[in-house]
């Protein structure tokens, strides 16, 4: 009995059928299949974002059938059989069927092909090689890969070591598919070969292995990936400061933030993480928001007097308190719901006096005056923030003085 995907939106779309029609127009029926997650999420009633298709058509031809077509193509990745083409503002890439001829645990030499079963065998899982045609039929070249989507198995086409030795990348995409798709124990076997080849991700550029592990970390429950990661030795390969996990698995219920999931794994000094992020290739937001989580500067807990609090979110900033106090909550500190709730509304005030208003009291400008002004901000910090007596304050600050 044949699976179909018949009646999914994304199948059914003006834009989708156009590139299909395309492509069967120059290499006749069933010469192009979708691939890939599409065909697995569509399986797994899980939103799909991106439209893979494979075809049998060269690179070159795919182009000449999409213009053909009044359909916009763009040679993305030509030299390995990838073309993106357009159809009403959406992207789908296309990709001629390829086979492996020289791997080295980090990109492919390819040679293209016209065999599915070639093409399914250099793919890395079993329930990432599935295909459908433009109908919604189903084909599982590989023989496992329907059963391994509805079982929540994520299995190795082939020998594991084998795919792992082709791109040490697939260690990582191992973890990262069983925490978006996996039920149960992790395959043993692919497990067994995660631990023994983990040494290879050496090989791969950081940039690569953030990008998986921040992608493993968005999953809804990473918390059993990660601990089988940790117990195989992979965790420690990927972070090498890694810490206990405790404070991981309490983050993970209290935020769906990546980012802040990772900076449970992480030190808790600023110095440490800055230099983390710098050798996992972080963009600068994200490690400067890993490193002001640990950072010096108020201590925030979700037991806080909302004084306090709002001292807080005027130094930090609501964003790093957010940050703050989640970690505060993944480490027991309570409840932090009603200082959220606090950060959200609450506007810290602008500071209330400058400098002309010390000009005015008949202080010269100079050094002093950043100095009073900096302790009159202190001192209406530790007030929270009186909107009046200004003027006194000031004039007290600066008869102190002399």
């Amino acid at each position: 009995m044949s699976i179909s995907m018949k009646g999914q939106p994304w199948l059914d779309a003006g834009a989708t059928r156009a590139v299909m029609a395309a492509l069967e127009a120059a290499g006749g029926a069933g010469c192009a299949r979708f691939v890939g997650g599409c065909v697995r999420n569509s399986l797994l009633g899980q939103p799909v974002d991106d439209i893979d298709i494979a075809t049998r058509l060269r690179p070159e031809e795919t182009m000449a059938a999409l213009k053909a077509a009044g359909l916009k193509a763009v040679p993305t990745g030509v030299e390995h059989g990838t073309v993106t083409g357009v159809s009403e503002r959406r992207p789908y890439e296309i990709t001629t069927l390829r086979r492996d001829v020289e791997t080295d645990g980090r990109r492919a030499v390819v040679a293209f092909t016209e065999d599915w079963a070639e093409d399914a065998a250099r793919r890395d899982f079993r329930l990432n090689a599935l295909y459908a045609d433009a109908e919604g039929t189903v084909f599982d070249p590989t023989g496992g890969g329907l059963d391994d989507a509805a079982a929540g198995r994520i299995v190795f086409v082939g020998e594991a070591e084998t795919r792992i030795r082709e791109d040490y990348l697939r260690i990582l995409r191992f973890f990262r598919f069983y925490a978006w798709y996996g039920r149960g124990a992790p395959d043993a076997d692919g497990l067994a070969a995660c631990a023994a080849l983990k040494a290879g991700m050496a090989l791969l550029s950081a940039e690569r292995v953030s990008k998986e592990l921040l992608k493993l970390l968005a999953a809804p429950d990473p918390k059993p990936s990660v601990r089988a990661m940790s117990e195989s030795g992979v965790l420690a390969q990927v972070l090498p400061q890694v810490q206990p996990l405790e404070l991981f698995e309490a983050m993970w219920g209290l935020t769906e933030d990546p980012v802040l999931r990772l900076s449970a794994l992480l030190p808790a000094d600023a110095a440490a993480v800055v230099g983390i992020a710098g050798a996992l290739r972080l963009s600068n937001g994200v490690r400067d928001r890993l490193a002001a989580v640990v950072a010096e500067g108020p201590v925030v807990t979700a037991a806080m007097p909302e004084a306090e609090a709002r001292a807080a979110i005027y130094r930090l900033g609501r964003g790093v308190f957010e940050d703050r106090l989640t970690r505060a909550e993944a480490g027991g500190s309570g409840d932090g719901a009603a200082l959220r709730r606090l950060a959200a509304t609450w506007t810290p005030p602008r500071m209330p006096v400058g400098g002309r208003d010390l000009a005015r009291l008949g202080l010269k400008p100079g050094p002093e005056t950043g100095r009073i002004l900096k302790t009159f901000e202190n001192g209406w910090i530790a007030n929270d923030f009186p909107t009046d007596g200004h003027e006194a304050r000031l004039a007290a600050l600066i008869s102190s003085r002399e």
